[in-house]
């Protein structure tokens, strides 16, 4: 067995997530909410501190030694990304400021650019509000169609619904999840690009939770598009990636004007630079790029097999634990699924579970989770949420259903 594939040790992982050590209300804090965002290692923060205190200076317009030092620093991150998705080149890789800015620039340069009126962007009934708002304002604003495709009782995609979109030709875009942030479903990504381009349309993935939970190689799904957030990844909040085909960079319009997106200005005309930069305008987020430099560094070193396996065994002890609970429902059954489950209970509010559970210091989420079409497609107003990292104990999941029971019987 390599040691990327050993069992981790999370315990010792622990020990870098210094947060995970407090208490709530008295109780060892339980964290089951990584998927919102998950919780930063001393590592991460430590390379972010360094910055500010060591090696800070505006990136890519000085000549002085330090915002050489800073350039360098930030410019190895987009290196150190399109190793982590296996981009074709560094150039693929734009920064943005987290998945939903990137799904907005996509949206807003190439669907306005490459799309005409009358042509049909589909994305699924399972989507976040950031995989599907866009779309609708490119809509309204330039007559595109936006077509729905549907999910299976089980939370999977419904295959006869999307050759049903497609049907006519119209479809130029299959926007969808990588995997849902509510079901925990991933989507056979390999298939559905080999779909989309069988029939001359472009796939675009949403990979804000898949990035976290397995080894993503953007080349071996053949996706168009692919964004996530460096939150999710254990990394700070404000940095979001874009990865997109070269070709398909190289005819997009940029996204916001500005400085450092430019090939020349004069007061008539200014001129566009080459991909990554034309969508970059402006000061970056440079101290955030960096620590999501460290956070790729952190979870390589640990391992996506070894991280993977772990929120299997996981998932499938919380599924088990879960179920046993009188009057409680997991929504999804999907037989491929990653660490996110999504519950209700019978006569308990989704609110009051998360506020119940919080007074025995366990934080899951509650609400409609950012996909409120989807809580009407499953019946459901709002549910709570569970959803794991690689720091997550199994006891952790055992305290998550001692709560539950307590909430069952207050509420009985």
């Amino acid at each position: 067995m390599s040691l990327a594939t050993q069992p981790l040790d999370v315990h010792k992982l622990r020990e870098d997530f210094s947060i995970l050590s407090q208490k709530v209300h008295g109780k060892p804090f339980v964290f089951l909410d990584s998927g919102a965002s998950a919780q930063k290692p001393k590592q991460v923060i430590e390379a972010m501190r360094f910055v500010m205190e060591a090696q800070y200076a505006n990136v890519h317009r000085g000549l002085h030694y330090m915002s050489e030092k800073a350039s360098d620093a930030y410019e190895a991150v987009r290196d150190k990304v399109a190793e982590l998705i296996n981009a074709g080149s560094r150039d693929e890789i734009v920064f943005t400021r987290n998945a939903t800015e990137s799904v907005n620039l996509v949206a807003y340069t190439w669907g306005r650019s490459a799309l005409k009126p009358g042509d049909a962007v589909a994305v699924s009934e399972m989507e976040h509000h950031a995989n599907l708002v866009p779309w609708q304002m490119l809509r309204d604003a330039h007559g595109t169609e936006l077509r729905i495709v549907k999910i299976t009782e089980s939370g999977e995609l419904d295959w006869d619904s999307l050759e049903q979109v497609f049907a006519d030709g119209k479809v130029k875009l299959l926007s969808l999840t990588h995997m849902s942030n509510v079901l925990g479903t991933y989507t056979p990504v390999e298939r559905l690009a080999a779909f989309a381009h069988e029939r001359g349309a472009k796939l675009m993935l949403d990979g804000a939770q898949a990035i976290v939970h397995r080894a993503v190689d953007v080349r071996a799904i053949d996706a168009d598009f692919y964004v996530f957030s460096g939150h999710k990844l254990y990394g700070p909040t404000g940095i979001g990636v874009l990865y997109a085909k070269a070709e398909i960079l190289e005819q997009m319009p940029p996204f916001m004007g500005g400085g450092d997106m430019i090939a020349s200005v004069t007061y008539q005309k200014s001129t566009w630079a080459k991909p990554p930069h034309r969508f970059e305008a402006g000061t970056p987020a440079i101290i955030e790029t960096i620590g999501l430099g460290a956070a790729i560094d952190y979870v390589r070193a640990v391992g996506f097999d070894a991280i993977a396996e772990h929120e299997r065994h996981l998932t499938e002890h919380a599924l088990g634990v879960l179920s046993q609970i009188e009057g409680l429902r997991i929504l999804g059954s999907a037989q491929d699924r990653g660490g996110v489950i999504s519950f209700v209970m019978k006569d308990a509010h989704a609110h009051d579970i998360a506020t119940l559970l919080d007074r025995q210091g366990i934080a899951v989420r509650a609400g409609h989770h950012c996909a409120e079409p989807l809580m009407g497609r499953l019946g459901v107003t709002s549910t709570a949420r569970a959803s794991f990292g690689l720091y997550t104990l199994p006891e952790e999941i055992d305290a998550l259903a001692t709560g539950l029971e307590r909430v069952r019987k207050i509420f009985a």
